[in-house]
């Protein structure tokens, strides 16, 4: 097959005293995403769907929070890492799209740069990185603040 299609999905709890990391973007807020790593819940949706498309299973199998080597580690290696493996299988990234799911903070002034982050790591113009955010209206766990979630969809192409 010359195109492959994944999708991931990540959610973190929100707590006092964390930073918040989105998209390699540290974003002052009054709470931080809760996780082993940073708990950049878009970089980690990122990586589970780049994983997917393959059928490589998914960031816990490949960086497993049981292991001590990625405790508090920075997600933005984490997709180095996941990127190079998908290199190693002879695809490179066509586009991303992301959709977070969060109350607060409103993040719409970040995203130029969550993007930049996202495809200078991936190797594609920042064109080819969609970041868009909406809230829950207030319903749910992401709505009473209490955790936030990502949603992305990778499209992959086989290297010519």
């Amino acid at each position: 097959m010359s195109y492959r299609i994944g999708s991931g999905v990540d959610f973190h709890q929100l707590a006092e005293g964390r930073e918040l990391w989105i998209g390699g973007v540290k974003i002052p807020h009054h709470k931080g995403a809760l996780g082993h790593s940073d708990a950049d819940v878009l970089l980690h949706a990122i990586c589970d769907a780049l994983l997917g498309a393959l059928s490589l299973g998914d960031i816990g199998v490949h960086f497993p929070n049981t292991d001590p080597a990625y405790k508090n580690i920075d997600s933005k290696i984490l997709l180095q890492k996941t990127i190079a493996l998908i290199h190693q299988e002879g695809f490179v990234v066509v586009n991303v799209d992301s959709t977070l799911c969060l109350e607060a903070p409103k993040i719409k002034s970040y995203v130029p740069e969550m993007q930049k982050i996202v495809a200078d790591i991936l190797g594609v113009e920042r064109k080819d990185i969609s970041v868009k955010a909406t809230t829950t209206e207030q319903m749910g766990f992401a709505g009473r603040e209490e955790g936030l979630m990502a949603y992305a969809t990778v499209l992959l192409r086989k290297k010519a």
